[in-house]
């Protein structure tokens, strides 16, 4: 007999995808503009990078509002709200006048926009729990792939044709197709409120037990790192391949679409390897080794396409590993603080990820102008990171605890 997928639950599933593509999308679909902001708004390399960092730093920062909300007063009524401050941030993005309008607006942006990965993480613990969760997060990471493979590739032509402004025309969209979702497609799952989840004592009591868990921390940190050096390469790519490597507008969304393509790799693998420990080890060292191969060739003189473009796609094909576990494994623990320890999750890994790409932009600053080099030791950087944490965090408490091989 034929099973037939549930019809509503495809549509929630996909609701879910496109609440949690709107951080990776938010970022994506306008990296082919970023070089020309520069000459709009008649400001620097350093500067328009800020429009990607204070997204993120502000992203970061709001998952510890979102998580304790949710635990109190359901996913539902929250994941809403977030998007219509999403949906209207992004109309404010079209109207900038200034530089520093558009990083105001991109700060108010994340605050709302970081409400739907938050949310759809801690829907899946609801209703799959620990066991399952990380499968359907793995499903929905693959899926969530293909913006990010599609943003760059429409921003660029969306640029061409009708300048930066259409990209963020997008975004309000997508954004009010997410906000009609949550009000009327996803029912409540949270059954479980907790009316101490607020209480700031309880928030400190609950973040205290996080980070006291070595494996939380194992799991959050080594997820940090390697998603860290994928930021490293969005703050700049745009720059490296249009100003440096002379790639057009239209091209560079195909590069970046190549390295979005590993990443749905990894995330299918993720799907069908065993849940575990050793999985995340297997997804670090690929980061630290193609990282250090990016940076290689460039120390010897060797500036291509090719030379900055393949090591990027086999580091995010790690990256696809190491997310979906590290997120089902750091979660699933803790199914009364789910939203909690999924907010706290996503700060640590914005956090890290935001302050990296700073870093990018200001060392474009630094060399004098824009060279692939900065960029390279960005991820190279978070690839050694990454590794690291999992042969100080994961690794002894795999020891321990051989069954979660």
């Amino acid at each position: 007999m034929i099973t037939r997928p549930d019809p509503r639950g495809v549509i929630v599933t996909t609701l879910l995808v496109l609440m949690v593509a709107t951080g990776p999308i938010s970022t994506d679909l306008y990296l082919p503009a970023l070089p020309g902001l520069q000459g709009y708004f008649g400001a620097s390399a350093a500067t328009v990078q800020l429009t990607l960092s204070v997204y993120l730093g502000a992203f970061a920062v709001s998952q510890l509002i979102y998580g304790p909300l949710s635990d109190r007063f359901g996913r539902r009524t929250v994941v809403a709200a977030g998007m219509g401050v999403y949906t209207l941030a992004s109309l404010a993005c079209v109207l900038a006048p200034t530089i520093e309008w558009l990083i105001a607006a991109r700060f108010v942006q994340a605050l709302g926009g970081c409400s739907g990965g938050v949310i759809a993480r801690a829907v899946v613990r609801d209703v799959h729990g620990a066991d399952g969760a990380a499968k359907v997060l793995a499903k929905i990471a693959a899926a969530m792939g293909l913006a990010p493979m599609i943003g760059p590739v429409l921003g660029g032509f969306l640029t061409n044709l009708f300048g930066w402004q259409a990209c963020f025309i997008v975004l309000t969209c997508a954004g009010g197709i997410a906000l009609f979702g949550a009000l009327f497609v996803l029912q409540e799952t949270n059954a479980a409120l907790d009316p101490t989840a607020l209480s700031p004592r309880q928030i400190m009591r609950n973040m205290g037990t996080l980070l006291r868990d070595p494996n939380y921390m194992g799991y959050a940190l080594t997820a940090s790192g390697s998603y860290a050096g994928a930021f490293a390469f969005i703050s700049g790519s745009s720059f490296v391949f249009i100003q440096v490597l002379g790639v057009s507008v239209q091209a560079f969304g195909f590069c970046f679409a190549a390295c979005v393509a590993g990443y749905i790799l990894g995330a299918q693998l993720a799907s069908r390897l065993p849940g575990g420990i050793r999985t995340i080890g297997w997804g670090a060292l690929i980061n630290i080794v193609f990282g250090l191969a990016m940076v290689v060739p460039i120390l010897i003189g060797i500036e291509t396409v090719a030379s900055v473009l393949i090591p990027m796609v086999l580091y995010m094909i790690g990256m696809g590993i190491i997310l979906p576990h590290a997120q089902a494994g750091a979660v699933g623990p803790y199914p009364r603080m789910a939203g909690t320890a999924s907010a706290l999750f996503g700060t640590l890994q914005y956090s890290i990820a935001a302050l990296l790409g700073i870093a990018v932009g200001q060392g474009f600053s630094l060399v004098g102008g824009v060279t692939p080099l900065p960029m390279a030791l960005g991820i190279a950087g978070a690839g050694f990171f990454t590794f690291m944490c999992y042969l100080i965090l994961l690794r002894p408490y795999l020891r321990r605890n051989p069954d979660l091989e």
